[in-house]
Parts: structure tokens; sequence; C-alpha cells
């Protein structure tokens, strides 16, 4: 490895469950800093915002209006829109 090579780090998978579960019981009531205080359990700002940028990649969450971060995954609705016979996937 050269010295100007970085090592990538990657948040431990108990670190990114926990940061889920507290977006999921306070969805819509913290902006990123904010959350990022709140945590039940101190975790370095840089690796939050790792685990901020994958939840928002793959769908789990949203920042509204204000900024705040919203809990928008929700896979039960999506099986019963699948279900249904009136929706077609395109």
């Amino acid at each position: 490895m050269t010295t100007d090579t970085k090592a990538v780090h990657s948040p431990q998978l108990d670190t990114v469950l926990m940061v889920e579960s507290f977006i999921k019981e306070h969805s819509g009531e913290y902006k990123k800093r904010a959350l990022w205080e709140k945590m039940p359990r101190k975790i370095m700002y840089q690796t939050f915002s790792t685990i901020i940028t994958y939840l928002q990649d793959s769908g789990k969450i949203a920042t509204d209006a204000d900024k705040k971060i919203c809990w928008i995954h929700n896979p039960e609705l999506v099986q019963r829109f699948l279900k249904s016979a009136n929706l077609k996937v395109r």
C-alpha cells in the first residue's frame, strides 16, 4: 500500500442497525447533525455520514423540506401493492 492510498473503512453491522433503528423510532424529528448527537451510542461523524448515505441510496430514508430525516422503507406496503390485481409492474 502506498502512502497516497487511503484505507476504506466500512461501518460495522451493529452500528448500521443501531442507526436504522433509531431513525425508525424518531422518523421526522431530527436533522442530520441533531440525529447524530442523539444516537444511543457515540459514533464518529464520518461513520454516521457513511451510514446515512447508504440508507439514502438504498431508499430507506429521505429528508423532508426542513432537512429532517424520515424513515420511508416499507416492504409490507410494497408487497400489498404488488399483489393488487389493479396494478401492473412495468
